[in-house]
């Protein structure tokens, strides 16, 4: 091989080198898959050719009202056609992509606003108050806001902004897109809680999206034209890559606004569902549903699990109703899942409680990342025992490009040439990770990651609390919920309801504590709260 290197005329040229991006996924569609259908919401069906023009209607919409490269461009939808439209049209533009939390509060969103520099919003009708007191509450300029009107779902639009459909009448439907010179350019920015009240932005780039969505589409087994449910919400890790994916097999999208037993039902019925992803608290809801919201279908369902692993009474009860689960595992550092539990199929023969066991493993790293593995706090390997504790390290092209305008956090996570998850975890002796522990105390409650400290810190408001600690409880509905243990100061008084109204007035509704326990809280020598010892008494509560 070494002549290559002393030979001229072998470098990079527009015939033989071309930046990867997700964009290209849906160009090609436009002319591949033209007449298929790509984007289902209800009544409204669309086809490549119109899904391609819309999208470089919105690319050019937002040009001509000012947005250009590098800019921020922000939604808070639902999962509606328009986010998945904002999915390939905002970074047409050359702009960025940041696809906010519906479920956060205004105080957070705005401060978002603020910390990413959105030039324009995205809002759905409905959420228009919470944008409008997010704006309020802004140091900067405000973005411009397109108000997204849901017709389908019966919502008109307020009037009171500029509405989408109009918006993208002013675009050109066939206005070129501005495709990045550089893979590492930035195509996405999404918060993450972390540990502290405020989200840190993680920013990615188009190399990583588009590899995970063409490692996925391998690995999954997607095939060609799959119909996908997006039931995990694109403001997630942008739904884990998936409506970036779609376009690169000819699949179609399924919109869902209202994540319901009966929806996912009718969506598998109606439209032959064959993929989606969800929490844990999704599957539960399936086995749960009432008879006249299930509905009879014919094919085995795909489905992508993750958040928390899927206890085995919801395996065992899950898969005989047609459904096929694999766990997977990721972080929004990581653009979604990076390691998945891999089926061999040496364990068909197992008793179901051993295969559900298996099941309920984190996996192995997927095909488009280098090393997922578990280091000791020196950065080594631990042993494959299926003992030996660390925190899950990983490597490869799908980990973020760092935190906006926080380097010296940047650079903590990437210590020693890997991402520090933060998660505790073993490796069984074939190289299956299993988690045991979340390091940092965050809880992952219906799939959403909630910040214990932040929790503390609204509650450590309320006048009569002299201290608290917040740790996870065990939910059978939500995987895990906050339980908050408070000491109150002395003499004052307050009762459980009133904490828990108190902090709801301050946090979104699934950070909010839904245990709260009286009591003095155990400390070591130092005063530091021992939350391990929480943790037990969270199980009992």
């Amino acid at each position: 091989m070494g002549w290559l290197a002393d030979e001229t005329g072998l470098g990079k040229t527009p015939a033989n080198f071309v930046a990867l991006t997700p964009l290209s996924f849906l160009d090609r569609a436009a002319d591949v898959h033209a007449d298929r259908t790509a984007v289902v919401y209800r009544g409204t069906r669309r086809s490549y050719r119109d899904y391609h023009a819309r999208v470089s209607r919105l690319a050019s919409a937002l040009a001509r009202a000012g947005v250009e490269p590098g800019d921020v461009v922000a939604t808070l939808l639902p999962n509606v056609p328009a986010q998945a439209e904002a999915h390939f049209g905002i970074p047409a533009a050359g702009a960025i992509l940041n696809t906010i939390n519906t479920r956060l509060d205004a105080d957070t969103v705005g401060y978002i606003f603020d910390h990413g520099g959105a030039k324009v919003v995205l809002a759905d009708t409905a959420l228009l108050p919470l944008v409008t007191e997010a704006v309020a509450l802004m140091q900067g300029p405000a973005p411009l806001i397109i108000e997204v009107a849901d017709r389908e779902a019966g919502i008109a639009a307020s009037g009171a902004h500029p509405e989408y459909e109009d918006f993208l009448a002013t675009g050109d439907p066939e206005a070129p897109w501005h495709m990045p010179q550089d893979e590492w350019e930035s195509l996405a920015l999404n918060y993450t809680s972390g540990t502290t009240g405020r989200p840190k932005g993680v920013v990615y780039h188009h190399r990583g999206a588009y590899l995970l969505a063409m490692g996925t589409a391998v690995t999954w087994a997607v095939g060609i034209r799959p119909v996908y449910l997006t039931i995990v919400p694109l403001f997630h890790c942008n739904g884990w890559c998936h409506t970036w994916m779609m376009p690169a097999v000819g699949g179609t999208l399924v919109c869902c606004r209202d994540v319901t037993a009966k929806n996912i039902y009718d969506a598998i019925a109606d439209e032959g569902v064959t993929h989606f992803g969800g929490a844990p608290i999704v599957l539960n809801s399936i086995i749960n549903a009432k008879p006249g919201d299930r509905r009879a279908f014919d094919h085995v369902v795909e489905v992508y699990t993750a958040g928390a692993p899927p206890p085995a009474a919801t395996l065992a009860a899950i898969e005989p109703l047609g459904f096929r689960v694999t766990q997977v595992y990721g972080l929004t550092e990581t653009y979604g899942h990076v390691t998945e539990c891999l089926w061999h199929d040496r364990w068909d023969g197992l008793p179901q409680e051993e295969r559900a066991a298996i099941k309920a493993r984190t996996g192995v790293l997927m095909p488009f990342m280098e090393d997922i593995s578990v280091h000791d706090e020196k950065g080594n390997p631990v042993p494959r025992d299926g003992q030996t504790l660390g925190e899950i390290a990983i490597r490869g092209n799908s980990v973020m490009k760092g935190y906006l305008k926080n380097p010296k956090a940047t650079e903590e996570a990437f210590r020693g040439g890997f991402f520090r998850s933060g998660d505790i975890a073993f490796q069984h002796p074939d190289g299956y990770i299993k988690i045991t522990d979340r390091a940092k105390d965050i809880i992952i409650s219906g799939g959403e990651n909630v910040s214990s400290v932040e929790v503390e810190g609204a509650l450590m408001h309320h006048p009569a609390v002299s201290l608290c600690a917040v740790v996870a409880k065990p939910d059978d509905k939500w995987g895990e919920v906050p339980c908050a243990f408070v000491e109150l100061k002395e003499g004052a008084s307050a009762d459980a309801a009133e904490l828990i109204a108190f902090a709801r007035s301050r946090l979104a509704g699934f950070k909010t504590p839904k245990h709260i326990v009286f009591c003095d809280l155990p400390k070591t020598s130092t005063g530091k709260v021992q939350k391990f010892e929480l943790r037990v008494r969270a199980k009992e509560v």
